[in-house]
């Protein structure tokens, strides 16, 4: 059994949002995603998907593309994305996908998870633009990432601890000069030794940071990023 990522599938099979007008690259993204999906995961496998997964913006209009996701294979663990306008309540969200019988998927929301010995955290994290409004979201969105992970750690003891979030809890400008915020503070204090993120598009590739920092490896898997592939973690 193996776990993979991929994120921001911006789908919108419910209502027209054709994602090309973002370039070329996007056209059919979501049969690319799917061919290389279903080439690739197994139905004892876990799928990450870091947020900006629908472009919906209530949770009633959230079936086709819950259905579109569920028929793949693969158990999938979702999480916030800056772009999902549709997620309430974590009940709420349990009960939309339990009505409608979508029974391999789940949700990241100040909880954790439990696959193959290993612990699956975190939360959507904010801009680490210097701003009033940043300072604020940032800190409630730490509180969140501890919670996330002490809950791993209370249900399910001391085991190696993969982290996801939407935002980039580190970027690099145009010098290549790094930027960390206090999202790495924390993956240290609970050990944090994988950290996956998203919500770059573009141009913004060029601010991922990939690699080992200071003992915790970083990885963007923003689907435009990895060509609409899934990225393998184990």
């Amino acid at each position: 059994m193996s776990i993979y990522a991929i994120g921001d599938l911006h789908l919108s099979l419910n209502k027209e949002k054709p994602m090309d007008i973002f370039g070329q690259k996007w056209k059919n993204h979501e049969q690319k995603i799917k061919e290389n999906w279903e080439k690739t995961v197994s139905n004892d496998d876990l799928v990450l998907l870091p947020g900006d997964f629908s472009w919906e913006m209530h949770l009633k209009d959230m079936y086709e593309d819950f259905k579109f996701l569920n028929d793949l294979p693969g158990k999938k663990l979702l999480l916030k994305g800056n772009h999902d306008y549709w997620w309430t309540t974590l009940a709420k969200m349990r009960e939309f996908i339990e009505k409608n019988k979508f029974e391999n998927i789940d949700f990241l929301y100040n909880n954790s998870y439990l696959f193959e010995n290993k612990i699956i955290a975190g939360t959507r994290g904010w801009t680490l633009n210097d701003t009033e409004n940043s300072d604020k979201m940032n800190h409630r969105e730490e509180e969140r990432l501890k919670l996330s992970l002490q809950s791993g750690i209370d249900n399910f003891g001391k085991k190696e601890i993969i982290c996801i979030m939407h935002y980039p809890p580190i970027i690099t400008d145009e010098e290549k000069n790094i930027k960390v915020s206090n999202y790495i503070k924390i993956m240290k204090d609970y050990n944090v030794e994988t950290c996956l993120y998203g919500h770059l598009h573009g141009e913004s590739h060029e601010e991922a940071y990939e690699g080992n920092y200071d003992g915790i490896n970083f990885k963007l898997v923003s689907s435009d990023y990895l060509d609409f592939k899934l990225y393998k973690i184990n």
